[in-house]
């Protein structure tokens, strides 16, 4: 009796130690889970957040901008690229940021990562989105920028915003202008030399007064770091790449010089580079342009909703679009050049 007594204890007890050990494997597993899925409570607990100077940022503290970037979801998206999704982050009634989420790659990728960023924060223009701040986590990483409040010239020209305000020829120059002073200060004024290898109109935002800020820049380098020169994959966006590009594989300032004479066009045509006017005829605006021009009517790709504007300025900005867009890149003018001559031809009416 007393060994049926003992057996059963001990079996009681092993049960109890294997259903105890069954919860904490279950636990240890559903941790491991979400981890894997990215449902966790603090997703930042391992992470590192870095605040640069900025006006914007003295009321706002790191803690307050985690607990709020994890509650962001796919309705606060409202931008996403190859790199990665963004998101508005609103912080209160008067403060709100655009935030971008990386897409998390290799380890051996984040070599050089945020010694990147700080070069990156360094960038102060008036005609470029600063970048305020980032985080790391082991999961992706977080880029906090100034939030443009009237969104991408590509909205304004092709996509909803059009619908509720057409740009007028003031603000087109304007835009242009600003957006070629943003670029020419990469390649001209930073050190090292910034290509930013994705112009395009919806990589320049617009701010509260409808002035320019190129955005993305140096993005391509943060990413891939070990293909500045000559990557495998394409470095920039079809309609806007120059026609080099294809045989080389090479980004270059005069690549962006190229691709800046197409947001040009979308300027004053106000067609996409890859319009679906363009689809039947297995071209682009760039070529239709060109096609135009050979035959003489070039007043017939001035976008039409473009009433009583100047015609010796739309000719103007239309002929450096066209030496932006020369095939030789040689003969292309830099981003200096660029700007000297969109100021002259205002500069020529005083």
């Amino acid at each position: 009796m007393a060994n049926d007594l003992g057996l059963a204890f001990y079996i009681t007890i092993g049960s109890i130690a294997f259903i105890i050990s069954k919860i904490i494997l279950t636990v240890l597993l559903y941790k491991r889970w979400k981890r894997k899925n990215m449902i966790y409570e603090d997703g930042f607990s391992r992470g590192k957040m870095v605040m640069f100077r900025s006006p914007l940022l003295q009321s706002l503290t790191s803690d307050v901008f985690l607990k709020k970037t994890l509650k962001l979801s796919n309705k606060d998206i409202i931008g996403a690229g190859g790199y990665g999704t963004v998101y508005r982050l609103t912080i209160n009634e008067t403060m709100a940021f655009a935030v971008k989420k990386l897409n998390r790659g290799p380890p051996d990728r984040d070599t050089g990562f945020e010694r990147e960023l700080e070069a990156m924060g360094d960038i102060k223009h008036r005609n470029i989105v600063n970048l305020l701040g980032y985080c790391t986590t082991p999961y992706y990483n977080l880029l906090l920028y100034e939030l443009m409040p009237n969104g991408s010239l590509d909205a304004f020209l092709h996509g909803k915003a059009r619908e509720s305000k057409i740009l007028d020829w003031p603000t087109r120059y304007k835009i242009a202008v600003g957006a070629a002073r943003g670029v020419a200060y990469l390649h001209h004024d930073c050190i090292p030399h910034i290509i930013h290898r994705d112009i395009k109109s919806s990589n320049i935002l617009l701010d509260q007064n409808m002035e320019p800020r190129v955005s993305d820049f140096g993005l391509a380098t943060l990413m891939e770091p070990d293909k500045t020169h000559v990557s495998t994959l394409v470095a920039g966006t079809f309609g806007y790449l120059a026609p080099e590009y294809f045989d080389t594989g090479r980004a270059t300032a005069k690549g962006d010089v190229y691709s800046f004479g197409v947001v040009l066009l979308e300027l004053l045509t106000g067609k996409k580079a890859t319009d679906e006017a363009f689809l039947e005829e297995g071209t682009k605006l760039v070529t239709w342009v060109k096609g135009v021009v050979e035959e003489r009517r070039e007043e017939y790709v001035v976008d039409n909703s473009l009433v009583s504007c100047p015609v010796d300025e739309v000719n103007k900005t239309f002929n450096i679009a066209l030496m932006c867009l020369e095939t030789d890149p040689s003969k292309r003018p830099t981003m200096a050049e660029v700007v000297k001559m969109l100021e002259q031809i205002k500069s020529d009416k005083l």
